[in-house]
């Protein structure tokens, strides 16, 4: 639907004759849809590099990576290892620091942020999510995700975030009694309770069988959507790619293609 704005002649009072004849001198302005929202770009990475040791033992892990992810979006960075995937990610949750080019969070100059900067983006706009769940063995679920509550003016209360992840039911058990996958929605509910504006997750399935894997991916999807947190996975399962906005693949250090999901996929459908 294409939507005008006219500009009524403030001299029209002779009538309709008058009135479409000054409509056929007046200017049409196009305007934009009103029911489509703008889409804010949350990172921007521009000419990104990040190369490791010296001389003859460098390696170029990242190859003038160039990309936009928007907010609200589940994006998929896709790749083999050591295709520099895991790399782009720590530099856009502020664990790293690019060799050259720059990363933008929003109006955030991350490359040009120090140390202190860079722990305080962390602290409170990024959630992690890993592949090793990182639990203290003797404290229980819902103290694992109080840990990080103390850290940020307007936590979740630890029992809703267990919640979201479906772990209603097993808050107050340890580490040890908890299964692979539930012991990394743990992990997920410990991210999501400093109400982050951004998860990143590093291979989070990859440590675990297909079928805990979906549940895990289940609970990302559901806080994607309800909390529109945006959210960044990287794997290197192709099957992970149905259920993305977006899906970024990447081999040897740059970007190798860039595609939009029309339909996605339930994570309940995927399968490996």
């Amino acid at each position: 639907m294409f939507y005008v704005k006219v500009a009524f002649p403030s001299d029209c009072d002779g009538g309709p004759s008058e009135f479409v004849g000054k409509l056929m001198e007046t200017s049409i302005e196009p305007m934009a849809d009103p029911t489509i929202a703008e889409e804010r770009v949350a990172f921007s990475v521009r000419g990104l590099t990040k190369v490791y040791g010296t001389g003859a033992a460098q390696v170029h892990a990242l190859r003038g990576v160039d990309l936009d992810l928007h907010e609200g979006e589940l994006v998929v960075l896709l790749g083999p290892s050591g295709s520099g995937k895991s790399t782009l990610l720590n530099i856009m949750g502020g664990l790293d620091r690019a060799t050259g080019g720059t990363v933008r969070f929003r109006d955030n100059e991350l490359t040009a942020c120090n140390d202190r900067e860079l722990t305080t983006y962390r602290r409170h706009h990024v959630g992690f999510i890993f592949q090793f769940y990182n639990l203290i063995p003797s404290l229980t679920a819902r103290e694992n995700v109080a840990l990080v509550t103390e850290l940020v003016a307007e936590p979740m209360p630890p029992a809703e975030a267990l919640r979201i992840v479906g772990l209603a039911d097993r808050m107050d058990h340890f580490p040890a009694q908890l299964s692979g996958g539930e012991q990394q929605r743990v992990a997920v509910a410990r991210a999501v309770a400093k109400r982050p504006e951004v998860l990143l997750c590093d291979e989070p399935t990859g440590a675990l069988d297909s079928a805990t894997g979906i549940r895990v991916l289940e609970a990302l999807a559901d806080i994607n959507q309800t909390l529109r947190t945006t959210t960044v996975v990287i794997t290197h399962n192709a099957a992970i790619a149905a259920m993305a906005d977006h899906v970024i693949r990447f081999a040897d250090g740059k970007v190798a293609s860039t595609e939009t999901n029309p339909t996605k996929r339930k994570a309940s459908e995927l399968s490996w």
